[in-house]
């Protein structure tokens, strides 16, 4: 009989998974009653972007993407097991995925992350719109550079964004995961752009580098103001 970690890496199992979490997710955003900060923001914005988010609560990102020729997007997802549901649960929703993802440890190559960034700047070069959590791998809520990085090679702007449910399960691990619930409020922020020169040295990237985590947390602090009815509901 095959063991449970057989089943669990088998394409069958991880494919039901990734549909089960795609029609979850959908649930999740139809029962939801959206409030969109600036409101104008589709209007206003010049694609392609960075989308940068913080690890944990961005499961409900494949839904920044609107149904639009221009809303063609590409996330970036890690290669391990968990990542492989994600990504099947992304792609059934209408995301395309670049798999890979940096490290903190020297562990950048074997991740795949020098591969995955060079096909970050092929899709934003082919107007692709980009996403990615900006943490650092396994520390919440600290901004790495990759995502400046991103920015400075590609010519174009990172836009912080965080979303926030009012009804929510949140995990105790290590990036505090909130699971979205439906049937509440749901807040969607964009944070104010943020463009990197192409000239910029390493004290100036690690500005923006701290630029990036300011505007998420303030993003992030919005968003469950208005969830949570504080503001804006």
């Amino acid at each position: 009989m095959p063991s449970f970690s057989r089943i669990a890496a088998s394409p069958a199992f991880l494919g039901a998974v990734g549909a089960t979490a795609a029609s979850y997710l959908r649930l999740v955003w139809r029962t939801s009653r959206v409030i969109l900060e600036p409101a104008d923001i589709y209007e206003t914005i010049q694609m392609p972007v960075i989308i940068a988010m913080w690890h944990g609560q961005h499961f409900m990102a494949p839904f920044i993407k609107r149904d639009h020729p221009s809303h063609r997007t590409k996330v970036l997802i890690s290669r391990h097991r968990d990542g492989e549901m994600n990504a099947r649960a992304a792609e059934r929703l209408g995301i395309g995925t670049i798999r890979g993802s940096g490290s903190h440890n020297g562990e950048f190559h074997r991740k795949g992350g020098a591969t995955a960034f060079n096909e970050m700047l092929d899709a934003l070069q082919d107007g692709y719109n980009v996403a990615l959590t900006a943490d650092v791998p396994k520390i919440s809520r600290v901004a790495g550079m990759g995502v400046v990085k991103l920015a400075q090679r590609s010519g174009r702007p990172v836009y912080p964004v965080a979303i926030a449910t009012q009804r929510r399960k949140v995990l105790d691990n290590w990036d505090r995961s909130a699971i979205n619930l439906p049937f509440g409020r749901l807040a969607m922020i964009a944070g104010n752009p943020i463009h990197v020169p192409a000239d910029a040295d390493a004290a100036a990237l690690e500005t923006y580098r701290q630029q990036v985590e300011s505007e998420l947390n303030a993003a992030t602090a919005r968003a469950y103001e208005i969830a949570d009815g504080s503001q804006g509901s």
